[in-house]
């Protein structure tokens, strides 16, 4: 199906936002755009009668596996809000119209900073407008970001898909590749130490068969704590053994979505420092402070490329 987004969304940004760990970017042509199969000697028919703009030789896709479902989605202009997904409109309207948080304005969100106050975000905003807070499931998020603690993207990436591998569902997307679903608490608990540890977890192990072992509990319910308030939220992950404060702070903002959630890291304390010198002024971004983190710490990591 193709839908046009009119808010705003990047999907190159917020694959790199650090919050999504199984998107996959996928050099493709025309040729093998989604959907349906197109006969290279009619590229130039098939483009117009799928209502792709002439000039999209080269559309950005994206393969992005949440939980055990899959998802081709392909960016055919960007300009107009175009993008082609390779799931009914059905499937679109109940689950990835959620998981893109389409029912939020970011526009609006991004619109409230005041640029003569904060000349800062209002340009971290501007550069980084596009980012999304994903609505991913709670448990995921759980062992993606016990896994993350020391560790860089490509390193978190591999160990999640290795975990995914060891115990996860094999299903094949609709191409005919091969996929495994994330694994669920059952999977993750019944996993013997020796093959956990070939998941290259090192001392993590330990934290991801705890938080599966709670789970099973029901010592913690992560569905229940989407909707408790954000002391609640916390003081449940950080009973967690191995959760702490910041690992917290990132699944209650993508696992819970609790997007006034604050995740601090190196790069979030080198912003504060640098830039909010006086303190940063949670009560004036609130109920969005974890949206304007994202555009932050996006904008440092990105500068500092250059």
């Amino acid at each position: 199906m193709i839908t046009q987004i009119s808010d705003d969304f990047d999907l190159e940004k917020i694959a790199e936002s650090g919050q999504c760990f199984r998107w996959e970017r996928i050099d493709s042509v025309i040729e093998n755009a989604l959907c349906s199969p197109i006969d290279p000697i009619d590229k130039q028919g098939a483009e117009k009668q799928r209502n792709i703009p002439e000039n999209t030789s080269h559309p950005c896709t994206y393969r992005i596996l949440a939980g055990n479902s899959c998802l081709y989605i392909t960016e055919l202009d960007a300009g107009q809000g175009l993008y082609e997904l390779d799931c009914s409109e059905e499937d679109f309207s109940t689950f990835w119209h959620r998981y893109f948080d389409l029912g939020e304005n970011y526009r609006c969100i991004r619109e409230r900073i005041d640029r003569a106050r904060d000349s800062f975000l209002w340009e971290a905003a501007e550069q980084e407008k596009g980012i999304r807070i994903l609505r991913q499931d709670p448990w995921e998020m759980l062992i993606t970001f016990i896994i993350s603690q020391n560790k860089n993207i490509p390193g978190i990436r591999r160990c999640v898909e290795s975990l995914s591998q060891s115990c996860g569902e094999k299903r094949l997307d609709f191409r005919g590749i091969p996929y495994y679903a994330f694994p669920t608490p059952l999977q993750v608990a019944s996993l013997s130490d020796d093959a956990l540890a070939q998941c290259r977890l090192g001392y993590r192990c330990k934290y991801v068969k705890a938080a599966a072992e709670a789970v099973l509990a029901e010592k913690i319910n992560l569905e229940k704590l989407i909707a408790a308030d954000e002391k609640s939220a916390m003081n449940a992950l950080t009973a967690l053994y191995g959760v702490g404060i910041k690992v917290a702070n990132c699944v209650s903002l993508f696992g819970l979505h609790h997007v006034d959630a604050f995740p601090i890291d190196v790069w979030v304390k080198k912003i504060l420092s640098q830039e909010y010198p006086d303190g940063y002024p949670y009560d004036q971004y609130s109920p969005y402070n974890g949206i304007y983190q994202q555009y932050m710490f996006a904008y440092y990591r990105h500068r500092s490329k250059h």
